[in-house]
């Protein structure tokens, strides 16, 4: 669990940093002789929203509310753009959120059936948003049409663990082991809230499965490992923020971290601030060698 003393100090260089928070009161001005937070070239990686997280939100009120926290990179969640929508009605969609100044560069998490139709129809739907990547979860059945749609479409697919209730893909070891000897565009989207509910350290799975990790999703939880979830702003919970971001850092983890902030889904924009404002004071003060 994340000391009390270790959130103080994220919180504090979050301050100095500048970002600016409306919702939280946080300064937003540099003070002289200050360094700025890392930006994302620097990092290597982008920070982005899941839109999960403001699935109670219409489109233009999410795109609001992600303008908010000051990030500018979505994962899109199906409440923002149906599937059964058409192919130009996703196109729309895509065209008014890169509109608003807001990339989608993800989408998902896609429910796949071993069903050439209906997987397809998917890839469509990825494709006519534009996005190269999307998150998934398939049945097992499924991963040979995956993988042959995923070379057809020229598309990564990053397989998502779901925890302990999750009976087929709880845990990132079961993703690598099904696609380790598949196509490279198969690859594994780790949630560290659930991967540390299955008892497994997300640090470490950072460092072991490098080469296929296309996707991450960051929350934190109150829950112990192997309980039901119990989602809290990012730095009050038990999962180590500071060594995820230190492997991804070290790995020189290139894609996208999306916040996934599950704790008020019908107000999540201050918990989600709060959550952006500490992973940022977090990343200022990191010290990688």
């Amino acid at each position: 669990m994340i000391s009390a003393i270790s959130r103080r100090l994220a919180l504090k260089r979050l301050a100095l940093a500048g970002v600016s928070l409306p919702l939280l009161g946080y300064a937003t001005t540099e003070p002289a002789g200050e360094t700025k937070a890392p930006s994302a070239s620097q990092l290597g990686f982008k920070l982005g929203v899941a839109t999960v997280t403001l699935k109670s939100l219409p489109l233009e009120q999410m795109l609001q509310a992600v303008k908010r926290v000051g990030l500018e990179h979505i994962s899109l969640f199906k409440a923002h753009s149906l599937w059964e929508n058409s192919p130009a009605q996703w196109s729309a969609t895509a065209g008014k959120i890169r509109a608003a100044g807001i990339t989608p560069a993800c989408c998902g998490v896609l429910y796949l059936k071993n069903d050439e139709k209906e997987m397809r129809r998917m890839l469509d739907y990825v494709r006519a948003l534009g996005v190269p990547l999307f998150s998934c979860s398939p049945e097992p059945a499924a991963l040979p049409l995956l993988e042959r749609l995923v070379k057809e479409y020229d598309l990564q697919a990053a397989l998502h663990n779901h925890g302990p209730e999750d009976k087929v893909w709880p845990a990132p070891e079961g993703i690598w082991q099904a696609i380790k000897s598949r196509d490279a565009r198969l690859g594994l989207c780790l949630d560290v809230g659930h991967t540390f509910r299955c008892g497994v350290n997300p640090a470490e799975t950072i460092q072991r499965y490098r080469s296929r990790l296309y996707d991450v999703h960051v929350k934190d939880t109150l829950a112990d490992v192997g309980a039901k979830d119990t989602p809290v702003e990012m730095g009050r919970g038990r999962i180590d923020l500071p060594a995820i971001f230190t492997a991804l850092i070290k790995i020189g983890y290139s894609q996208n971290v999306w916040f996934e902030y599950e704790k008020d889904p019908d107000d999540p924009v201050p918990g989600l601030a709060e959550s952006v404002g500490y992973i940022r004071g977090l990343l200022k003060g990191l010290s990688v060698v």
